[in-house]
């Protein structure tokens, strides 16, 4: 019978001491102790158990084949029929049992040599040793293989570590419920906490956005659709032990143990910061590239276009379809310059980048100038690989630039050489002169009385007068000359290249015929004169200011004397010298007072009554005495100062006015004549103030105004002349007839006197012209019910006449010169009282 192995073997052996001592002693031997199972003392135990001399143990192997050794000699028969028969074999004088625990062979096991033999409880006996025995065998084998299936389960593990260390990334293993399990060397670096500070905390302590709906957003990542599919990749947030925030591309993998149920999770992070940077910055460069105000080209090493963008397509009409695979245009010799396409290639070849101006050509056929920068891009091994080029229309940039250029060196209204262009022709003019020893010229041009003309017809007719004589100029001088406006009515002439000095003075002559072609001013014939002033150079001056200084000089003196041009001299220098001392003196003369006022009778031809005065400005200088107004009247006019002049004036002839009401004289009216510069806004207001500060009546006020003053005929001059006449001041009309008005303007305008110019005066009786003028003049005075006074009356012929053609008052040296005022007094005595 075979024993019963897989039961408890104990009451088997009779449940005494000794039994149990030998229970104990074999799971000592098999279980407590380390190291080989002790067959030898196994062997020993089982003959004392069972009180035989002899007998043998051989173990099988882990898999339960079992080979019996040559040394197994007489026992071999005996344990191969216990094999066979799977129980206790036995012979007279010897027991052999299989050691098998659930069909396993362990070993086999036979003792002997007892010489009584063996009885049946012995038999029993023995089968219960050899189960004890084989259990316990078991239980080693089982923890021998639990040992070995440990041992390498560390192994594993310590290598799996080991490989887990050696990876750069982070790996962070969790459990189910986010607590860290696992924390390698990647992750140490990373985050910068060891992995004894972050195993057994939760993965929360490591997230960087504190706010309630990101967390709830990962929660989700984790425990929801992470386990739905066991595998998830996103991009987070996370903090390092520092503090600093960094983006990490995460990806989960759920662990599962042996039944397949989830157990924990692998987390494999990765800093992508600078990756995130890259795309953002490749996204920038995108973005850049496609939405660049300027056109780019990228090409290949063999400068074949690879891709344009929008601004390329925009700037050239091409599409990048059309280009693609093509060279570059701009890389391409042109015929205007076939060598400058190789210098481009030879400047890429050294130094890797050209840029410059450069002519382009759109779709449509149109040229146009562009801006290019040229760049070759290598690879990382140092190969070249591409080429890039930038440029940009620069059409409306040159043009801008030839804008800038003509205001800054051309006249804006003619288009001729400003004062700028001038100097610098003049400059280089001068140096080649020196050098070759040229000679040259420069003629000052001003035009004659044009301010008439502009306060006449306007500006812009004005305007159209100056091109037309910045044209005529053009067309009298050789292509070498230069013709330039320095502003208003002056302009400058240059011959740079003269053999004779008579040479500038013919073209000096030559511009005076051809401006003395009338002019067309909105259907008026105009005639034009100009006087010119000639410097030479060098000898007349070795810079250009000098030259303008000198022919400007020789341009006044022409003006004094209404000559043709004339050549500078020293002598001209010196009263140019002249002319700013007086006006130095002149603008002190206001200062200190120095003007008088002289009056001129005006005498009522009917009564023989001095009914007016015209108050006449002197100037008593200090050291040079009287000096007349012809001297002193058109600096003031110029210079500005004639407005606190003419304000002066006023005020005296208004005071002194005064004083005669007082004496007497309450009808006589004083004559104040106005420059035009005064007539501009406040001068109504002046008006008024200055009669109501002296208590003098505007009826005994009158105004001289010129025919150019109303040819503005705008509204701020009208309403002014609206004042004058709602104060009650007169206005008379000086010169009348020598100007270009209109005698429409007589009725349109509150005009109350009409002054015969001296010019017309002086021809009469004799000068034909000049009488039916002067009659003329009357009769339509007469008929516009104006009253008439002429002025420059010297002879007695020249009263009669006036008289005889109805002329209402006379004014002249034939009554009385203008005199001071103690003469003007003695006047009024003798004539009125």
């Amino acid at each position: 019978m075979a024993p019963d192995q897989g039961n408890s073997f104990l009451p088997h052996l009779g449940g005494g001491a000794t039994d149990f001592e030998l229970a104990g002693q074999l799971c000592y031997a098999l279980l407590l102790r380390e190291g080989e199972i002790p067959v030898a003392q196994l062997e020993a135990m089982c003959r004392s158990a069972m009180a035989s001399p002899e007998g043998t143990l051989y173990l099988a192997n882990g898999d339960g084949t079992l080979e019996l050794p040559a040394s197994a000699g007489p026992w071999q028969a005996l344990l191969e029929e216990a094999r066979r028969s799977g129980t206790v074999a036995t012979r007279p004088d010897a027991l052999a049992c299989p050691l098998t625990f659930r069909d396993m062979l362990l070993g086999l096991l036979a003792v002997g040599g007892k010489a009584e033999g063996y009885s049946a409880l012995e038999h029993r006996r023995f089968g219960d040793l050899a189960a004890l025995l084989a259990g316990a065998l078991h239980a080693r084998q089982a923890f021998n293989l639990r040992q070995e299936d440990l041992a390498r389960m560390e192994a594993k593990v310590e290598e799996q570590s080991q490989i887990l260390d050696h990876i750069h990334d982070s790996v962070i293993t969790m459990d189910l419920s986010g607590y860290i399990m696992g924390w390698n060397k990647g992750a140490e670096r990373l985050f910068g906490y060891t992995a004894a500070e972050a195993v057994g905390r939760h993965i929360l302590f490591l997230y960087a956005d504190d706010g309630s709906e990101t967390l709830e957003e990962e929660d989700d990542l984790f425990y929801n659709a992470f386990l739905d599919h066991g595998r998830r990749e996103f991009e987070v947030r996370r903090r390092k032990k520092s503090g600093e925030v960094f983006w990490a591309s995460v990806s989960l993998s759920l662990s599962r143990n042996e039944a397949g149920e989830p157990a924990g999770l692998i987390g494999y992070l990765v800093d992508i910061t600078n990756q995130l940077e890259r795309e953002e910055k490749l996204r920038l460069h995108a973005k850049i590239f496609e939405h660049n105000s300027e056109a780019v080209i990228v090409t290949d090493a063999m400068q074949r276009v690879l891709s344009v963008n929008k601004a390329f397509c925009d700037i050239t009409g091409f599409s990048e379809a059309e280009v693609r695979m093509s060279l570059p245009a701009l890389l391409q010799p042109t015929r205007d310059d076939p060598n400058l396409a190789a210098e481009i290639q030879v400047a890429l070849a050294s130094s890797g980048a050209w840029q410059g101006e450069l002519w382009d050509r759109r779709k449509n056929g149109d040229t146009y100038p562009v801006w290019v920068s040229i760049s070759s891009v290598k690879n990382t091994r140092g190969i070249l690989s591409h080429y890039f080029l930038v440029f940009s229309d620069i059409s409306e940039r040159k043009e801008a630039e030839r804008q800038i250029y003509r205001l800054a060196y051309y006249d804006a209204l003619t288009g001729l050489p400003n004062r700028s262009l001038l100097f610098s022709l003049l400059e280089q003019a001068l140096i080649e002169a020196q050098r070759n020893q040229t000679h040259g010229a420069v003629l000052f041009v001003d035009l004659d009385r044009f301010k008439t003309i502009n306060d006449s017809f306007g500006h812009a007719p004005a305007d159209a007068l100056l091109k037309e004589v910045a044209r005529r100029l053009q067309e009298t001088l050789r292509a070498e000359d230069v013709v330039a406006r320095l502003g208003g009515d002056e302009f400058i002439v240059a011959l740079f290249d003269i053999t004779k000095r008579e040479h500038a003075a013919l073209v000096g002559q030559k511009i005076l015929d051809a401006l003395a072609e009338p002019f067309q001013i909105e259907h008026h014939e105009v005639l034009l004169t100009a006087s010119i002033g000639i410097a030479v150079f060098p000898d007349d001056g070795r810079d250009a200011e000098t030259l303008l200084r000198n022919a400007d000089t020789a341009m006044y003196r022409v003006k004094q004397t209404s000559g043709g041009p004339l050549f500078y001299s020293q002598e001209m220098n010196l009263r140019s010298l002249e002319r700013l001392k007086l006006e130095g003196a002149l603008r002190k003369a206001v200062e200190r007072q120095e003007f008088r006022l002289y009056y001129q009778p005006q005498v009522e031809l009917a009564t023989g009554r001095i009914v007016g005065a015209e108050a006449l400005i002197r100037w008593h200088h200090p050291e040079q005495g009287m000096i007349p107004p012809t001297a002193f009247i058109p600096l003031a006019e110029e210079t500005g100062l004639i407005v606190s002049i003419g304000a002066w004036v006023l005020d005296a002839a208004c005071r002194q006015g005064h004083l005669w009401r007082e004496a007497g004289y309450e009808d006589l009216t004083i004559a104040v004549n106005l420059s035009p510069r005064q007539f501009r806004p406040g001068l109504s207001q002046l008006v008024n103030e200055t009669l109501e500060r002296h208590a003098f009546p505007g009826e005994n006020l009158e105004l001289e105004i010129t025919e150019g003053m109303l040819m503005h005929n705008s509204e701020a001059v009208i309403q002014m002349l609206e004042d004058f006449h709602q104060a009650g001041v007169r206005l008379a009309l000086d010169d009348f007839g020598t100007g270009y008005s209109s005698l429409a303007y007589l009725k349109k305008f509150p005009i109350d006197n009409l002054k015969i110019d001296r010019s017309f005066v002086s021809g009469i009786p004799h000068d034909g012209d000049d009488s039916a003028i002067a009659k003329a003049i009357i009769s339509m005075a007469k008929n516009l019910r104006l009253l008439v006074i002429a002025e420059g009356v010297e002879t007695e012929e020249q009263l009669d006449f006036l008289r005889a053609a109805g002329c209402d008052e006379i004014q002249g040296y034939l009554f009385s010169p203008p005199v001071p005022v103690e003469d003007f007094q003695l006047l009024l005595e003798r004539n009125n009282g």
